[in-house]
């Protein structure tokens, strides 16, 4: 199950687990987009299917939770990728940007994984990969509110990590550095030299590489940075 997998980093991180295998559920806020990249999976071979779901509204979730009951039966790797940027310094920044920020980064997080949890409890088994950024580990001048958003992902997933450990579930928060995708644009920053920076691709595949590690090993905290930036 993959949260913002219409594009970017999400949608690279289902098409890396689809080929590897598995059955994908995936959503957004869109609905179009959802079908559009269903539709483009399921023209790779891969078993997929979505709904459209905005991870910071909690009926939205709840929705999504019971689709996937119904459709998917239960979810063995939950990765929470959807997130939003707000470029501007704190002094200029509007409340509604600060606010979504922490809505889609950080509430999104807690209510999908608190949707999905039980089932991995009550099966006492399951992978929960929370994706941050190297922004949750450093300061980010004109990006506060971005930055504290990772921050608390961060935590919120340490302390996850305590909470189930000793039940099956192991949980996993990657920190990319500078990612070419649209995210940049979006949040009204440039991205130079990105023919030097990460793929989408670089981080689903270092998702698919931490699942894939034996059920008695957990990697919960991973950096993955350009190596010649």
């Amino acid at each position: 199950m993959v949260t913002g997998a219409t594009e970017g980093i999400g949608r690279a991180i289902a098409f890396a687990l689809g080929g590897h295998g598995a059955r994908v559920a995936i959503c957004s806020r869109t609905a179009g987009n959802v079908d559009a990249a269903v539709a483009a999976l399921r023209e790779t071979g891969i078993d997929a299917l979505g709904s459209a779901c905005d991870v910071a509204s909690e009926p939205s979730v709840a929705s999504f939770a019971s689709f996937l009951d119904e459709r998917l039966g239960h979810v063995d790797v939950l990765v929470n990728n959807a997130g939003v940027g707000h470029a501007g310094n704190v002094d200029e920044m509007s409340v509604q940007a600060f606010d979504e920020t922490i809505s889609v980064n950080v509430r999104g997080v807690f209510l999908m994984t608190r949707a999905i949890l039980p089932g991995m409890r009550r099966r006492r088994s399951g992978t929960v990969v929370n994706i941050a950024s190297l922004a949750g580990k450093n300061p980010v001048p004109g990006a506060a509110a971005y930055a504290a958003s990772k921050h608390a992902v961060l935590g919120f997933s340490k302390s996850l990590m305590l909470e189930v450990r000793k039940e099956g579930i192991r949980v996993l928060t990657i920190c990319p550095g500078s990612v070419v995708t649209t995210f940049f644009e979006k949040a009204g920053m440039q991205l130079a030299n990105q023919d030097r920076k990460l793929q989408a691709e670089d981080v689903a595949h270092a998702v698919v590489a931490a699942v894939q590690l034996p059920d008695h090993a957990n990697l919960s905290d991973l950096d993955i940075r350009p190596a010649n930036p």
